[in-house]
């Protein structure tokens, strides 16, 4: 009996994405059958580059990294779904990987690791590598949960299987870009916490930053990374605690909304 072999949707969802998008769609151009991006009504050439390179073009307002990656999952046309990020890209050993196992897929869901390029140099410490992600799945056996902006793939059925080669992942050219994505970040999470009924005590505000920077920039081998590994082991920590401070004040403000 003749075996067909699977085809692959890639998505990617996109906001203002020029400088980024056109890479990660070049890099999975060999392995996809189709390539859907779906976008936030960027203002800049995003959508230009992204029908130029022959994928098809979808946008939808963006209300949540969740929400919208669950969107994007549900237009791929194909069994098996690889998603990712517009700033990520594969790496040629994992183009390879993906290749090799269309021919007869012998898991539901693949794991590949990532690997961070921070302000020119390649991150693997600090709890940022391997960073193994879930991205390669049957598309009616898995879904985006977690708590935004921190989104995880889940996949029902678990027979998965680990890929060899990394996903790039191309984040921060700039110190200042990191710190405007961490305030912006904090914003999200306390928001989602505050709705979810978590409390921020004071404690929390005292001593999850420095156990935060501890486990980032001591257990986890962050002082390996040099002068990058400790900005990125110090911004996460003051994450931790502008997280907390922003969520301490949404319970203070809807307290005295209450009284």
């Amino acid at each position: 009996m003749t075996r067909i072999m699977a085809r692959i949707s890639v998505v990617i969802i996109t906001y203002n994405e020029e400088r980024q998008v056109g890479r990660c769609i070049d890099s999975v151009i060999e392995i996809a059958d189709e390539v859907i991006v779906l976008d936030s009504f960027s203002t800049d050439s995003t959508e230009a580059i992204c029908r130029q390179k022959g994928a098809m073009f979808h946008q939808h307002p963006f209300d949540g990294y969740i929400e919208q990656k669950n969107r994007a999952l549900a237009m791929a046309s194909f069994d098996y779904v690889l998603s990712l990020d517009a700033d990520e890209a594969l790496s040629e050993e994992l183009k390879n990987s993906i290749a090799s196992i269309k021919k007869y897929p012998p898991a539901t869901g693949f794991t590949m690791n990532r690997l961070t390029n921070y302000c020119g140099k390649w991150i693997r410490h600090c709890g940022w590598y391997p960073d193994t992600k879930l991205r390669l799945v049957k598309r009616h056996l898995a879904r985006w949960q977690g708590i935004n902006p921190h989104d995880e793939l889940v996949i029902a059925d678990k027979r998965i299987m680990h890929l060899k080669g990394d996903i790039l992942h191309y984040s921060y050219d700039s110190i200042k870009g990191h710190v405007i994505q961490a305030n912006n970040f904090t914003d999200i999470s306390a928001k989602e916490l505050f709705n979810k009924g978590v409390k921020a005590p004071l404690w929390k505000l005292l001593v999850k930053p420095p156990v935060m920077f501890l486990k980032s920039y001591v257990l986890k081998a962050g002082f390996l990374d040099g002068w990058y590994g400790y900005l990125i082991c110090r911004i996460s920590a003051n994450a931790t605690f502008l997280k907390y401070a922003k969520l301490r004040q949404f319970r203070t403000a809807a307290f005295q909304d209450s009284m």
